[in-house]
């Protein structure tokens, strides 16, 4: 890996989320903590609602509290507002909650600030937790600056290119073991209208810096874009990064689903299970969904390899993690519900009590030699490991970068700036403005930012 430039971009306490990353938004559901700190044989989780998250609070009860004592009091909130509310308590260190959701993006950056438990000495007390049998993707991204360990994976994923093999069988395409994303825009035009009302491709078009932004800037990354250069020089007029974006926005437009201006993962995801897209880039964990019980798709979808250009791979790498609040009063507590959350023993009740296509995967070797996993998930489960393996959040493109990340930049400001330029990009895709227009806003947009960390 290229050696990446170690100036720490300033602390801030501005991280509130614009926005949504990898994960479909959800309908609200609260329960528990209300406005007080936790004490004793309780601790409150703040958590976002995800599926599987739910699941996780329905099992507590009878498994974690019965087995330890400890009762938990959940707080769960759709995504943009846990965030938000994520922020401001553990920006202010209020103490109100032991554990929260964190993603690879935040974490480093909380650490940084002074916000989290370090985690190292928990795991070193725990040899049942087995650390090392966590990828070592996962591992890297939740270790900040200091080389210290601040958060824990509950799923991981990264991302592939979905497709319909009977429709690619019918019209006679050929999905390539590794496709590039000029292959990609071919077989979209092949694949466009091979059923009535059937669109080639499905890709975000939904502003938010972890929606549009993330697929966009893996496209971006492989093209030979970045956002920012080695010295914090802002270049989203650079060649690449307009090539790549040009590239983007034209594929979407041409052989793209309707209404793609307004499309995010949950509608991309509507459009793949019903039949209306022949092709998906997205999250490897939308294959559960696709793959399911029920599924009107379930055994017709194929998976590769992220598409690339110039780089070897070009999956992006995210993990819901949990992190502990550095003003929590029960930290032991909290690390032993954090043990569970993320261990192979939760993963077996859910296995066993669930399904295994349920499964919090994406974080742990274990859960691919599980027999009864990889029968479960067969059709995605080594291509997931692939991508997670294949991750490279340090080096994803063809230059050294300033800060880590592959669908994101690990700054502080990149969820406004994120945000914006995604806005100034969807503009683009619902053909209101040219590329060149909404690439020349975006680069006086990060120049901002450039101005605050060149010299440092």
């Amino acid at each position: 890996m290229r050696t990446q430039s170690r100036r720490r971009p300033r602390a801030t306490l501005a991280l509130a989320a614009a926005g949504t990353l990898l994960a479909p938004l959800l309908s609200g559901c609260w329960a528990g903590a209300g406005g007080t700190g936790s004490g004793g044989d309780s601790i409150n989780v703040l958590m976002v609602n995800n599926p599987q998250m739910l699941q996780l609070q329905k099992l507590t009860a009878a498994h974690f509290t019965r087995q330890t004592g400890i009762r938990v009091n959940f707080t769960v909130l759709p995504e943009n507002d846990v965030r938000d509310k994520i922020s401001q308590d553990f920006a202010n260190q209020a103490g109100q909650y032991d554990v929260a959701t964190l993603s690879n993006y935040e974490i480093p950056i909380y650490a940084r600030n002074g916000w989290l438990h370090e985690l190292d000495p928990y795991v070193a007390r725990d040899p049942a937790f087995d650390q090392q049998d966590i990828l070592q993707p996962m591992r890297e991204s939740l270790t900040a600056d200091d080389g210290r360990l601040y958060g824990e994976p509950f799923y991981g994923e990264s991302s592939f290119l979905m497709y319909r093999k009977d429709v690619f069988a019918a019209k006679g395409l050929r999905m390539p073991a590794r496709p590039t994303w000029r292959q990609v825009a071919d077989l979209a035009a092949k694949a466009d209208g091979a059923r009535p009302g059937m669109r080639g491709i499905c890709l975000r078009g939904l502003p938010g810096w972890g929606e549009l932004a993330a697929p966009l800037t893996t496209v971006v990354n492989t093209f030979g874009g970045t956002w920012f250069d080695k010295d914090w020089k802002a270049r989203l007029d650079s060649p690449g990064f307009e090539k790549a974006t040009k590239f983007y926005v034209g594929l979407v437009r041409a052989h793209g689903e309707s209404g793609a201006a307004q499309s995010g993962f949950a509608e991309c995801l509507n459009n793949m299970t019903q039949g209306k897209v022949a092709m998906w880039y997205d999250a490897t964990s939308a294959a559960g969904s696709l793959e399911a019980a029920g599924s009107p798709v379930k055994g017709r979808i194929g998976y590769a390899p992220a598409p690339v250009e110039r780089t070897s791979s070009s999956g992006w790498l995210y993990t819901w993690a949990w992190g502990i609040q550095k003003a929590s009063r029960n930290p032991g507590n909290a690390w032993k519900f954090v043990s569970w959350a993320s261990g192979k023993g939760y993963e077996q009740l859910v296995g066993d009590r669930v399904g295994w296509s349920d499964v919090p995967a994406g974080k742990r070797a274990s859960t691919y030699a599980n027999p009864a996993y990889r029968e479960e998930a067969a059709a995605f489960q080594e291509r997931t490991k692939d991508a997670i393996e294949s991750a490279r959040p340090g080096d994803p493109g063809v230059q050294p970068r300033p800060a880590p990340g592959i669908q994101f930049v690990g700054i502080p400001e990149f969820t406004d700036l994120g945000t914006k330029v995604s806005q100034e990009i969807s503009a683009a895709v619902a053909g209101r403005q040219s590329v060149e227009a909404a690439l020349r806003k975006s680069q006086k947009l990060a120049a901002k930012i450039s101005e605050e960390y060149e010299g440092r």
